[in-house]
């Protein structure tokens, strides 16, 4: 549905809706953020030619644990090194833990950073911060990278240009937003591509109208009108003729349709991904970019282990590694890869040492991060923790560093000023290099 965007306000659930409340007009979703957020981004954005035209972002959310995952410590204390054991790779010399078979195979088509760093270990803020690139507060004072590329691609076609799925990382409350940017800027939420019969929310034609519903309707856009002739300056609301026009095309449109259409792709390559939300989310990320859209988020929550640290693991790790390396495999096989920059990260890493639950603590100063594609020269390993896992020794790479990696291979310049609602520049990113070892 369309919905304009009325005043600010936190929620507590942490469901992943928004901070905002609104107005709701229309029958074109039961909830969550509208078409005509992102159908009011400028049209005819002119393409710069770049290394990448897309970037498929594989959020952790929670903090993958780096010490049973891809920087094992086989030689440390027990209450350091845990349960698994570490395996060979394709990578002469590279090993990684043993829950992760696929992707050992695959690690000569990624590049893996060891010393991903920053010094904060609080959910919220250090989501905001790896995944805008610039530290603020636990509610999100800068855009995220994809709504940044939003911004700067425009929509230039029947999809939008940044979509998350299922949606965006979620604790206490939705994270890695548009912030100042304005809600035209916000990521098309598309749901779980794993539920049964799955069919992406404003995709569908409208049910059919009763008089009761249609005499409230039209009193809704009556009172729209009212507010709009009061708040000229709401550019929602300036543009609301526009998301009528850019939503009948969206919905009408056969390859917006087909883009979300999951049974057009064969059992057999769906079953390689994994029957899974993760899995499947992975596949639909690759149909949305072989068709233009600019920056999807994966979003897989639920790697905050605390306690019982292996049951976790034991769970997401293997739905990780199959649908990871099968999204790699994929982009090679169809050539994708060599214009889609895939990155995989979580917010921070885990405790070196297992607390007295079974479960590794938050931990910033050191993570693992993976790049692959557009460029990324593949089986590298870039950077180093020490013995224990506790902090980066060898080429510390920070939030702001992974964000202008990915603003560069897309064109954009990360020091470019963008206009705060009141006018005042804010640089996208104000610290932070390319991180040049992914291509020398």
């Amino acid at each position: 549905m369309f919905e304009v965007s009325l005043s600010p306000r936190k929620y507590p659930q942490c469901d992943g809706f928004s901070r905002r409340d609104f107005l709701r007009v229309g029958a074109l979703a039961p909830m969550g953020l509208s078409l005509a957020d992102w159908l009011s981004l400028p049209a005819g954005a002119q393409e710069t030619k770049t290394r990448a035209k897309s970037v498929i972002l594989v959020y952790l959310g929670g903090g993958l644990s780096h010490h049973d995952s891809f920087d094992l410590k086989p030689d440390a204390p027990a209450e350091i090194r845990g349960k698994y054991s570490s395996i060979r790779t394709s990578v002469p010399g590279l090993h990684v833990g043993e829950l992760l078979p696929m992707m050992a195979k695959t690690m000569d088509k990624v590049a893996l950073i060891r010393s991903g760093s920053h010094n904060n270990d609080h959910h919220e803020t250090a989501t905001n911060w790896v995944l805008s690139g610039r530290f603020g507060s636990m509610f999100g004072d800068y855009p995220a990278i994809g709504a940044v590329v939003a911004h700067e691609a425009g929509f230039s076609a029947s999809l939008p240009p940044y979509v998350s799925i299922p949606r965006n990382p979620s604790f206490t409350w939705e994270l890695g937003r548009s912030a100042y940017l304005g809600g035209r800027y916000e990521s098309f939420r598309a749901g779980d591509p794993n539920q049964q019969g799955y069919k992406v929310r404003d995709l569908g034609a409208a049910e059919k109208l009763t008089d009761e519903r249609a005499e409230r309707r039209k009193t809704l856009l009556e009172a729209v009108d009212s507010l709009a002739g009061t708040v000229k300056g709401d550019d929602q609301l300036a543009t609301y003729d526009k998301f009528h026009q850019r939503a009948a095309e969206m919905i009408l449109s056969p390859q917006a349709q087909a883009a979300f259409d999951l049974e057009q792709e064969k059992p057999e390559l769906r079953d390689r991904f994994g029957r899974n939300t993760f899995g499947q989310g992975c596949l639909l990320a690759r149909r949305l970019v072989e068709r233009g859209v600019r920056f999807v988020t994966v979003n897989s929550g639920g790697w905050d282990h605390h306690e019982k640290i292996w049951d976790g693991l034991e769970k997401k790790l293997p739905e990780f590694d199959r649908g990871f390396s099968a999204l790699l495999q994929d982009l090679h096989s169809s050539g994708l890869i060599r214009e889609t920059l895939v990155l995989c990260m979580g917010e921070f890493g885990r405790t070196p040492k297992i607390n007295e639950k079974a479960g590794r603590d938050h931990w910033g100063p050191v993570a693992s991060i993976l790049f692959a594609g557009a460029g990324v020269q593949g089986g590298r390993v870039i950077g180093a923790s020490d013995r224990t896992g506790t902090s980066v020794t060898e080429r510390p790479v920070s939030p702001g560093d992974v964000a202008a990696t990915v603003f560069a291979a897309l064109g954009i310049d990360p020091h470019k000023e963008l206009r705060a609602p009141d006018g005042r520049p804010i640089p996208i990113l104000a610290e932070g290099e390319r991180i040049k070892e992914l291509y020398a």
